[in-house]
């Protein structure tokens, strides 16, 4: 017969408690900073590191690049980037060929290819070019729009005839451009650079028609009213348009500029100086003479 009481083997029990160095990495993991370099900083070295490897072998970069260079030449040759003719307004026929020229491209090429701000710069260095701007359009358009400079002027200097615009700018030799030999003429050193204020002389002297010949730059500072028939108009260098319209002015009220005066001094604005020609001179001096001769006579 069996006993109530069931007595249990001796058991051998296992204490729950971690071990010293579970515990030590427990308490490591917890860390925040030690999670995240196991879960960034470790795959990231590994990467890092096996890049490293492949890059050091100069074949793989060269397959590298040549698969790259693939891509790209795949890229840049599809038709919708691909740029076969090239349109120019606002310019001259003569100056959109030499636009043409200058930019010098073979067409069909790839948009990719083209760097717009460089060619921009080049057709901005021609002078007779004010501005441009470029922009490639649908169908394969490169458009180039132009503002051209303005012939207002030939100006006279030193090394030649040259075409310039109202701010004095250079358009281009005069050789260039032989039809614009009909514009005012102006000439002197440093004349272009009082353009503005040549192009309110012309047009104050608009009612001399074909005897204005031209403007001379005197010093820098002052000009000089040159007549095909008539007397060099002497102009100061402050305020000479008003001065020029009082010679006008008089011109039409005693016809002043179809005497003998070979000069007509207005540097000073406190007075007029008149210079004859020789023959009005000796037939002054005549006069005075005779007068008195007269004046002995009566007296």
């Amino acid at each position: 017969m069996r006993p109530l009481i069931h007595r249990r083997r001796d058991v051998q029990h296992r204490d729950p408690a971690p071990s010293k160095w579970a515990y030590r990495v427990q308490r490591l993991w917890l860390t925040p900073l030690f999670r995240s370099l196991l879960r960034v900083g470790l795959p990231a070295f590994l990467i890092v590191g096996g890049v490293g490897l492949y890059a050091s072998d100069p074949a793989n970069i060269r397959r590298v690049q040549d698969s790259v260079a693939e891509v790209r030449r795949s890229i840049e040759d599809r038709p919708e980037f691909r740029v076969t003719l090239m349109s120019i307004s606002g310019a001259t026929p003569v100056l959109a060929e030499e636009i043409r020229a200058t930019l010098s491209l073979d067409f069909p090429m790839s948009s990719f290819d083209l760097d717009l701000v460089s060619l921009r710069d080049r057709i901005e260095g021609i002078r007779a070019v004010a501005s441009a701007e470029l922009r490639i359009r649908s169908h394969g358009e490169l458009a180039v729009a132009v503002v051209e400079r303005r012939p207002a002027m030939v100006w006279q200097a030193r090394e030649g005839l040259w075409v310039i615009d109202g701010t004095g700018q250079r358009v281009a030799p005069l050789l260039a451009r032989p039809r614009l030999i009909d514009l005012p003429a102006i000439s002197g050193d440093g004349a272009n650079a009082a353009a503005g204020e040549a192009l309110a002389l012309f047009h104050a002297a608009q009612s001399l028609g074909d005897r204005l010949q031209g403007l001379v730059r005197v010093g820098e500072r002052r000009w000089d009213v040159v007549l095909t028939e008539g007397p060099r108009i002497l102009l100061p260098a402050d305020n000479p348009v008003p001065t020029l319209d009082r010679v006008l002015a008089l011109h039409d009220a005693q016809e002043l500029l179809d005497r003998d005066v070979v000069r007509v001094d207005l540097r000073d604005a406190d007075r007029t100086v008149l210079q004859l020609t020789p023959q009005a001179m000796a037939e002054l001096r005549r006069m005075r003479a005779l007068e008195e001769t007269m004046g002995e006579r009566n007296g």
